[in-house]
């Protein structure tokens, strides 16, 4: 077995001192793996292993013992100090002497390891010939590779870690990612157009069948980014990568696409289009068309038809979708204007209607408006694009979030999966699907439906927190760790993420640990909510009554009454104030603000068994 760590070449050049103390790391952390699995540590060098074992069997089960060991790892370190190795595994006949081995067996062993990614493990057909039938990892293959100083092509077989996110495995072509396109105009104001269309090029290819097609908020991060092609395809877990660039020029636009193959980085198609403006609709068609007939046997099936041929519409609408994502009250207060500015100019652009809804709705959680504007406003703008739009994805999710929002599950339900039946790749759907299970009680479908939301936007941190919340609840807390942790590498100050590995921790009786995180949410805010509950919630499991008492009132003194309702209701029930608890929850029931997996949830088990719980259930409508 060859073992070698990516990077470490580069990183000894940029900082020596802390590349020799990786490699010590390192050492110190795997050579005890190693002898466990009777394997003779050869030699080192530089920062290889090359170790011999008794069996081949021995052989696999360490590597991926050692990967094991350093992924754990590498999720409680800063990206700074991470250690990926690769590992290559061949069996052969060596000789012995002078303290070293030789053979064509070590040669092959370390021309297999550098065909793994970080993080890898691949092994020879020898070694797959005598471990298939004697372990249940999966192993594929992944070809006949021809190698230097070796005769014949030789079979090579890719080890997959168990419990590893796919991202670690080489993705089929089939799943793709668009990144974002480039802004070449000579207006920087147009960056909303570039934006725009990478999200439109997405929803277009959604509806390709055979395609799987990674969530907008999960590529964005790649914006403005130099990033190697084969990288951003392992993170992603993808196998094909669309990128491109746009200029507008007043009604002129050039639009260059190309498709590439994210493992070897080897560009399969490129298109270039000199158009009008008018024409953006068929240059999304044809990529999407294009695509579909280079990396997938099937025919692209053509969705709804455009819902605008007005393009100062529609150009309105990709400037406020922008805005939308933002999320902020001061963008989402100026998309509603140009929403509404869109369909004027065409009442019948349902996909604006749509947007309308979202935005109505994100004005609402954000505390912006009262939450009646969920009524008033956001219902009538999804009923519309639902009438306008009723072969349309976005239509039914958006009903399906309005229903969400105000308790209506059965009808939130059916929304959200007519949508999902429409396009299989709307991860919103998922999301939406996935809150109505887990209010139910339904824990191992709402753990299913996250997961699929998290695999098409796996960098977001809404299907992370989904995701992590249900696994928490379901008990597997290493699991929702490893979720947050991956999302924190993306998101390093982001108060929610921080708090929910404080919780999780907190849930699995590491009060030190939990303590640490939300230690660091208050540096980053003295005044975090977020943070302030939990520390609250730490007194209450401890013990430390008076203390938590405390958190609560500087909650009542620094938060809005919405916030002071949520953590006071998470507090209380910890200190078994139920009366307090079940008024806040009163409270929220008439708001529809109330927490989704109260049903689940194992700081509300005291709540549940009393005879006011089954009241609240069926005040809003969920299976008491």
């Amino acid at each position: 077995m060859f073992t070698d760590i990516a990077g470490y070449t580069r990183l000894a050049q940029a900082n020596e001192a802390l590349a020799l103390q990786l490699l010590e790391e390192h050492r110190s952390l795997i050579r005890p793996v190693f002898s466990s699995h009777g394997g003779k540590e050869v030699k080192t060098i530089g920062d290889a292993f090359l170790i011999e074992f008794r069996s081949a069997l021995d052989a696999v089960l360490c590597a991926v013992e050692v990967q094991e060991k350093l992924r754990d790892r590498n999720l409680s370190v800063q990206s700074s100090r991470k250690v990926e190795l690769r590992v290559g595994v061949h069996l052969g006949d060596v000789v012995h002497g002078s303290g070293d081995i030789y053979g064509d067996a070590v040669n092959v062993s370390s021309r297999i390891e550098p065909l793994a990614e970080p993080g890898g493990i691949r092994i020879s057909q020898q070694v797959y010939d005598h471990v298939r039938n004697k372990t249940d990892l999966t192993i594929t293959k992944v070809g006949e590779i021809e190698l230097k100083n070796v005769e014949l092509p030789l079979g090579v077989y890719r080890v997959e870690l168990p419990g590893t996110f796919s991202a670690q495995n080489e993705a089929p072509r089939e799943r793709l990612a668009v990144l974002p396109f480039v802004n070449i105009s000579p207006d920087p104001n147009d960056e909303y157009f570039a934006d725009g269309l990478t999200e439109e090029l997405i929803s277009k290819l959604s509806e390709v069948g055979q395609l799987k097609v990674i969530a907008r908020t999960s590529v964005m991060n790649y914006k403005k980014k130099e990033k190697k092609i084969s990288d951003i395809g392992r993170e992603l877990a993808v196998g094909s990568i669309i990128d491109g660039s746009v200029r507008k020029a007043g009604n002129k636009i050039r639009v260059t696409v190309q498709l590439i193959d994210a493992r070897t980085e080897e560009h399969l198609w490129a298109s270039n289009y000199d158009k009008e403006l008018d024409d953006i609709f068929a240059i999304q068609s044809d990529v999407a068309s294009k695509v579909a007939g280079s990396i997938s046997t099937g025919v692209f099936a053509k969705g709804p038809e455009k819902d605008t041929d007005d393009i100062e519409a529609y150009t309105l609408y990709m400037r406020a979708k922008q805005l939308i994502h933002q999320s902020t009250e001061p963008s989402l207060r100026e998309a509603i204007p140009l929403l509404e500015s869109a369909v004027a100019r065409d009442p019948s652009f349902s996909r604006a209607y749509s947007a309308m809804a979202q935005g109505w709705m994100k004005i609402a959680a954000g505390g912006y408006e009262p939450f009646e504007v969920v009524f008033t406003k956001g219902e009538p703008a999804a009923r519309k694009a639902l009438e306008l739009g009723p072969d349309r994805a976005e239509s039914h999710a958006a009903m399906a979030g309005i229903h969400s929002s105000i308790d209506r599950y059965a009808e939130a339900t059916a929304e959200a999966e007519k949508a999902i039946r429409i396009n299989p790749n709307l991860e919103d759907a998922y999301v939406f699907l996935g809150i109505q299970y887990g209010g139910a009680g339904n824990l191992d479908k709402a753990l299913a439906t996250f997961q699929k939301a998290y695999d098409l936007d796996p960098l977001s941190f809404g299907a992370s927190n989904f995701l992590a919340l249900i696994l928490r609840v379901m008990g597997r807390f290493d699991e929702s760790i490893k979720v947050l942790q991956r999302a924190l590498e993306y998101n390093p100050r982001h108060p929610r993420i921080l708090a929910g590995l404080a919780e999780a921790y907190m849930l699995k009786g590491d009060f030190a640990k939990a303590q640490e995180f939300i230690d660091a949410v208050f540096k980053i805010n003295p005044d975090e909510p977020l943070a302030i509950m939990d520390q609250g919630l730490l007194y209450a499991f401890t013990g430390r009554r008076e203390a938590a008492e405390r958190e609560l009132g500087v909650l009542k003194r620094s938060a809005s009454d919405s916030v002071q309702l949520f953590g006071g209701l998470f507090i209380n029930s910890a200190l078994g104030n139920y009366d307090e608890a079940f008024r806040a929850l009163g409270k929220q029931a008439e708001a529809h603000s109330w927490p989704f997996l109260i049903k689940s949830l194992q700081v509300f088990e005291g709540l549940r068994k009393d005879p006011r719980f089954r009241d609240f259930c069926l005040k809003v409508g969920i299976p008491p």
